[in-house]
């Protein structure tokens, strides 16, 4: 396609045509109201002139008669730029005044008439138009007086060709502004599509050229770069992923491998294989759970999940998960205490419970007492893990606290992402997902997932918005059973 052929066939050019026609018709009929107009004013003016001649030849033929009256006509029809002017008899033979030659019948018609006439002294043999009125005297003579339309006619005419000027130039305006308004969105749009032509060659990381003019192709671009921006993120994400499940999931596999192949080489009685089958069974249940957090945790950043969201109580969940965890964490040698004020929460409650449920696992395993050398302990309420829900303003905090080493403020923010184990944690068993999972489900809900330092410890905090009137509509507790998600 020829570089006219594009510029014609944009939207700015077509929008311009469009904008042009309208603007050309709203031109002509301003200008055709205002010629409609003058010839009306122009009208009113030669019918008044004509009626105040009328009145006052009338009452000329009233006081002096046929003779003064003949007298009179023939006085004003000689001066310079004169009415018109006929006396006829009662069998329409002229008796005074200067045209020479109308259309026929308009003597017979009383009141106005445009009419074609002719003048006496008028050496050419075209015809003129004139607006007359037609009146009859006493004893059944015939009074006309009228007056040349030829000013009308030129002011109109005036009116006419600048209507047309007009039009001309606005077209002609028109047409260039759209050229150029079309050209540079054109290029604008040609530098986007060359942009996008190399994102669909695999380069993710280009983005739209963003100007400064702040207009809506602008903000067009802005919006598609976060776009492209999220869409790297996530492929980053996909890969890291894929390579994550590669690397950590081969080692459990082969491990599985290796003893199902030591149980058949040397296992020789009942007892060894069944020690063997439960070793793979645990061993195959931990593949499960890690499978499991991934599906939920891609449930969660789909956005699957916002169908089955309903207001509940986040104090129930915070109650359901101390009830849960509270031998494990006895039988570990911790506290574990709830304060939960009711809090009206709108989400998914399945998913909210499993986020909560994540974090006091993680208390539960990495939380343990801080010491010092000879075997101190740092702080009073060591072994202690705090679960807490309370609404601060337009959000509701759901919150785990231990009094652990905690998480450095430089490794806060990879310990959320997937398959993320950090060096004090490498020993302990686990997939490195229990965080991920909870921070996808805020990210769900509108909210985030803070990790903060408890001096010492760690402060985990689901962030969720409080929704308004959610109070009025608490559904009733359901049972809180979340899968077991390192």
């Amino acid at each position: 396609m020829t570089a006219f052929g594009k510029l014609i066939r944009t939207t700015a050019f077509r929008l311009t045509l469009v904008y042009l026609f309208l603007f050309a018709i709203f031109a002509a009929s301003l200008l055709a109201y205002f010629a409609w107009n003058t010839r009306r004013l122009i009208t009113e003016e030669i019918t008044q002139t004509v009626n105040a001649e009328t009145s006052e030849i009338n009452e000329i033929y009233g006081r002096r008669g046929l003779v003064g009256l003949v007298r009179a006509i023939e006085y004003r029809a000689l001066r310079p730029g004169a009415n018109l002017y006929l006396v006829t008899t009662p069998t329409g033979q002229a008796v005074a005044g200067n045209v020479g030659s109308l259309a026929p019948g308009v003597m017979a018609t009383r009141g106005w008439t445009e009419t074609a006439y002719r003048r006496i002294e008028d050496a050419d043999e075209r015809d003129h138009r004139a607006l007359v009125r037609v009146t009859e005297l006493e004893n059944g003579f015939r009074l006309l007086i009228g007056r040349d339309l030829a000013e009308r006619r030129r002011l109109f005419g005036i009116v006419a060709k600048a209507a047309q000027w007009s039009v001309l130039i606005v077209v002609v305006l028109g047409l260039g502004g759209g050229v150029f308004v079309a050209r540079r969105v054109l290029r604008r749009i040609d530098a986007m599509s060359g942009t996008a032509h190399r994102i669909m060659t695999g380069d993710l990381s280009e983005r739209l050229p963003v100007g400064r003019s702040g207009d809506e192709l602008d903000r067009l671009a802005e919006n598609l770069n976060a776009m492209l921006e999220r869409i790297e993120a996530l492929m980053a994400g996909l890969k890291e992923v894929s390579d994550n499940i590669a690397h950590d999931l081969k080692t459990p596999l082969t491990r599985l491998r290796n003893r199902a192949e030591e149980a058949l080489a040397k296992s020789g009685c009942e007892a060894d294989y069944r020690a063997a089958l439960e070793r793979t069974i645990e061993e195959s249940d931990g593949l499960i759970r890690t499978f499991n957090a991934l599906l939920m945790i891609a449930r969660a950043e789909s956005g699957q999940a916002r169908g089955n969201m309903d207001d509940f109580d986040a104090a129930d969940v915070a109650g359901g998960i101390h009830e849960l965890y509270e031998p494990l964490a006895e039988d570990d040698g911790m506290t574990l205490k709830v304060k939960a004020d009711p809090t009206p929460v709108h989400g998914n409650r399945e998913l909210i419970s499993q986020a909560l449920a994540n974090l006091v696992e993680n208390a539960i395993k990495y939380g343990k007492p801080v010491t010092q050398a000879g075997g101190t302990v740092v702080s009073m309420d060591s072994g202690q893990i705090m679960i807490e829900a309370k609404r601060e303003g337009d959000q509701v905090l759901l919150s785990v606290t231990d009094r652990g080493p905690g998480i450095p403020e430089a490794d806060r923010k990879h310990a959320v992402e997937r398959f993320v184990r950090l060096e004090a944690s490498r020993t302990l068993p686990g997939s490195g997902l229990g965080l991920s999972l909870a921070s996808a489900v805020a990210t769900l809900h509108g909210g985030e997932l803070r990790l903060g330092d408890a001096h010492p410890g760690l402060v985990a905090t689901l962030v969720l918005p409080a929704r308004a009137g959610a109070g009025d509509r608490v559904a009733p507790p359901i049972p809180d059973v979340p899968q077991k998600v390192a």
